[in-house]
């Protein structure tokens, strides 16, 4: 009688793992973006000068500048008039909305908590700007290279299971978490 060998339990193979962990570099670096850009709404500074390094971040000021500008110039009325009319008379309500929704998807993204959602949340905030933009004449990569493709990336991707809350989330709920 001959036995059988049952195969082995599939294991994670080297290349997998290099994504998993690239997948969750991108995770926490696009929350780090959503988080400097959170915190300098909090904060109201976008300029900053550590001596040896330079840089500026959009703050409640500059997030208006680039909001008005993408609403004038757009092609697409009905988007631009929203814009013009419901949320940038009501900037302080708005503004506030913003910072929070952003520290909301750095919190996500960086802990990996609802990593789907939160990424979901940054397109939310991301997506009109650049359709906003579409005409514009402005570079085409900007947005889709910087926010929309990492996003697009992280909606689909589980990639807070990866060093994250939801590989917690995941198990209490039988796997059927869905970020």
């Amino acid at each position: 009688m001959t036995q059988t060998q049952t195969p082995p339990v599939a294991s994670v193979d080297a290349e997998t793992t290099v994504f998993v962990r690239l997948f969750t570099v991108l995770r926490v670096f696009t929350g780090l973006v959503f988080l400097t850009n959170g915190l300098a709404k909090v904060i109201e500074t976008s300029k900053y000068d550590l001596g040896f390094f330079s840089f500026n971040l959009v703050d409640k000021s500059g997030a208006r500048h680039i909001l008005t500008g993408a609403a004038h110039q757009t092609q697409i009325r009905p988007l631009g008039a929203f814009y013009e009319n419901v949320v940038l008379p009501h900037w302080e309500l708005f503004s506030v909305f913003l910072t929070l929704a952003e520290l909301a998807v750095a919190v996500g993204l960086i802990f990996g908590i609802a990593s789907r959602l939160a990424a979901v949340g940054g397109l939310l905030l991301i997506g009109p700007i650049w359709v906003l933009l579409w005409h514009s004449n402005k570079y085409l990569w900007e947005y889709p290279a910087e926010d929309l493709f990492p996003l697009v990336l992280l909606a689909i991707a589980p990639a807070g299971r990866h060093r994250g809350f939801d590989s917690r989330l995941a198990s209490r709920f039988g796997n059927r978490w869905p970020f």
